[in-house]
């Protein structure tokens, strides 16, 4: 199957040209992104199909329809003058970087090989780390949960259910109504486990990973069979009897729920895997923060708030709720908003605005009067265009208060120095007041 690679805002010309994806590719492709919960207005959120070109938003991920797939991948700063593949490779580790802390995974990325990481797609490198965590896991047993169960047996077992005895075998005394507990695998955990192995079985395209994925449909032989839209993903309750099961049930999830659009069958047969990168950023950036800042006095919430910026004169209920991406509070007092923007600011000097949007600046400004929150803190991807260092861009007060505000990029190279830098941006009062305010 061929693969196609694309990154964020980037095109994909097709046609009978070299260089080109035949026409009818980019159709499927097109086609399948056009049915996804991204797609917006038009089809146009995931792909814009052209006349000549296919060209990537501002959604990540997989589209396989058919016999091709197409991975498009985050517009994230890396190392120049490597080949493009090096360059992918490193954009591919760096995403599954940010997934892992969104979804509060440990992962190794040392143990997959740069090769790997240069030739398979981030949906390959995704089921082999489940498939690795998996089969470990499984080593140690299989999650096992007492159940109940009714069965009319010879002799007693557990309770007798009254009611089920004299109505079912009132003229049959010899069976006996039985309610009791048994320890059983055939559980919700263990059958959500399976449907994900099913899924990614059809939809894994690398022999490595179809053949571990068949050993581990066999272990799960005796589970029940379970349709995705029936799983009960509510009813699995992770608690120290399963603790290490926390990771794989949110891989599985991930593979499964359709925040990610995973859809198959019908004329249009195809796969989609795909996260919107506004989202990803905010989740990643909200934990990193929560991270930084612990063991300090001040408390993190992700999407908290919730006040409104109006209220209805005639029955005074709330109207345009508000939901800053991260809230920082001491002592129970809001001091700090934090908004993330998977946009890329500009370094012109001759734009004082630098390409933030008016609109931002004007949801800031509501959070500003809403939380009574001194600092404000518009959070952009560090890129090359913006100089060496990532930085506190600008520094501006809002006009009738002492509210400031600060425009600011972080780079995303250095996974592991990025909660340090968090927490020297968010502490460091001398760093921020070194910059001149507007």
């Amino acid at each position: 199957m061929p693969v196609y690679t694309v990154r964020e805002w980037d095109k994909l010309a097709y046609g009978d040209g070299d260089g080109q994806i035949p026409a009818h590719h980019a159709d499927r492709l097109a086609g399948l992104a056009a049915r996804s919960a991204f797609a917006g207005r038009g089809g146009s959120g995931v792909l814009e199909h052209g006349r000549h070109a296919l060209r990537a938003r501002g959604v990540v991920g997989i589209l396989a329809a058919g016999d091709a797939s197409l991975e498009i991948l985050p517009k994230i700063d890396v190392a120049p003058g490597e080949t493009p593949d090096h360059q992918n490779a490193a954009i591919r580790k760096r995403l599954v970087h940010m997934l892992a802390v969104a979804l509060d995974l440990k992962i190794d990325l040392g143990v997959i090989t740069d090769l790997a990481w240069q030739r398979e797609t981030l949906l390959e490198i995704l089921i082999r780390i489940f498939c690795d965590k998996l089969t470990t896991a499984l080593r140690k047993g299989m999650p096992r949960r007492y159940v109940e169960r009714e069965e009319d047996l010879p002799t007693l077992r557990g309770q007798l259910d009254i009611t089920r005895q004299f109505t079912r075998h009132a003229v049959n005394p010899s069976r006996l109504a039985c309610r009791f507990d048994l320890l059983s695998e055939d559980i919700a955990l263990n059958r959500i486990m399976k449907a994900a192995v099913v899924r990614l079985l059809r939809v894994s395209r690398r022999s490595a990973n179809q053949q571990c994925l068949r050993e581990l449909a066999f272990l799960y032989a005796d589970i029940a069979d379970v349709p995705v839209s029936a799983l009960r993903l509510n009813e699995v309750v992770i608690d120290r009897t399963n603790r290490p099961w926390q990771e794989l049930f949110a891989m599985a999830r991930l593979f499964l729920q359709d925040r990610y659009q995973t859809t198959s069958g019908g004329a249009g047969q195809g796969t989609a895997m795909l996260f919107e990168m506004n989202a990803l950023f905010e989740e990643y950036i909200g934990r990193l923060i929560a991270r930084a800042l612990a063991g300090t006095e001040l408390t993190v919430s992700l999407q908290g708030g919730r006040l409104f910026c109006l209220s209805a004169q005639d029955s005074g209920r709330g109207l345009f709720q508000t939901k800053p991406d991260i809230l920082i509070r001491q002592g129970g007092k809001v001091t700090h908003v934090v908004d993330t923007k998977w946009k890329r600011i500009s370094s012109r000097i001759d734009d004082p605005k630098q390409g933030v949007s008016q609109a931002d600046v004007y949801q800031m400004m509501a959070y500003a009067q809403l939380y009574q929150a001194p600092r404000l803190t518009l959070l952009y991807p560090h890129h090359s265009g913006l100089g060496a260092e990532e930085d506190v861009h600008a520094r501006h007060r809002i006009t009738g208060n002492a509210t400031i505000l600060e425009i600011v990029s972080l780079d995303l190279s250095n996974s592991a120095e990025i909660v340090a830098r968090l927490r020297r941006l968010l502490l460091d009062k001398e760093q921020v007041s070194a910059v001149p305010m507007s």
